[in-house]
């Protein structure tokens, strides 16, 4: 289980596509790792493989379905969070590292000393939005702004924008949206 807090972001090393999935090595800035250690890339839940100066991870096709990892090249930057540990605080809110789908970023627009990202939402999941609810973007545990008929706004703080690979996204780019898990089971106890 995650937070949505970014441990840290680093740079893809290399991407291998394999006859039945990829393997993504990004370097390794996170210190001490442990083979089997689970780690969120982009919001991925990803399971450590390989270990030394980088970190390899291994991804199936649905994942690939699923996910903006197909896309990622090497020197892409990549948002990492280590999963939580029993008494560590949820500063964010609870993420699973269950990619739902991808959402298309519409629009990017500066407002104050925020960054506004309009995202288009697959018509399936846009009943888990919900005005001052959570969802995950890349991994990065953000607050609705505003629910559209297509699309969703969150507004971005200069600390989470500076610390995150958001920085780096521009409009029409495809993120990995994880939506929330208590929206999900509210939903689904309403039949």
């Amino acid at each position: 289980m995650f937070t949505g807090i970014i441990s840290k972001t680093a740079k893809v090393k290399s991407v291998k596509a394999e006859k039945d999935g990829l393997v993504l090595e990004v370097l390794n800035n996170l210190g001490k790792v442990k083979l089997g250690e689970s780690i969120t890339v982009n919001g991925v839940c990803s399971t450590v493989k390989k270990i030394g100066k980088s970190i390899s991870f291994e991804y199936m096709p649905e994942t690939l379905k699923l996910s903006n990892l197909g896309f990622i090249k090497k020197g892409d930057t990549v948002n990492l969070e280590r999963s939580m540990k029993y008494g560590d605080p949820l500063d964010g809110h609870i993420v699973l590292g269950h990619i739902d789908e991808k959402g298309k970023i519409l629009s990017i627009k500066k407002e104050g000393n925020s960054q506004v990202f309009e995202i288009k939402t697959p018509k399936e999941f846009r009943k888990f939005l919900v005005y001052k609810g959570s969802v995950a973007v890349e991994g990065v545990s953000l607050t609705v702004a505003r629910v559209l008929k297509d699309s969703f706004v969150v507004k971005i703080i200069p600390f989470t924008l500076a610390h995150t690979n958001l920085k780096e996204k521009k409009k029409s780019d495809f993120v990995n949206l994880e939506f929330d898990i208590l929206a999900k089971y509210a939903h689904a106890n309403r039949k």
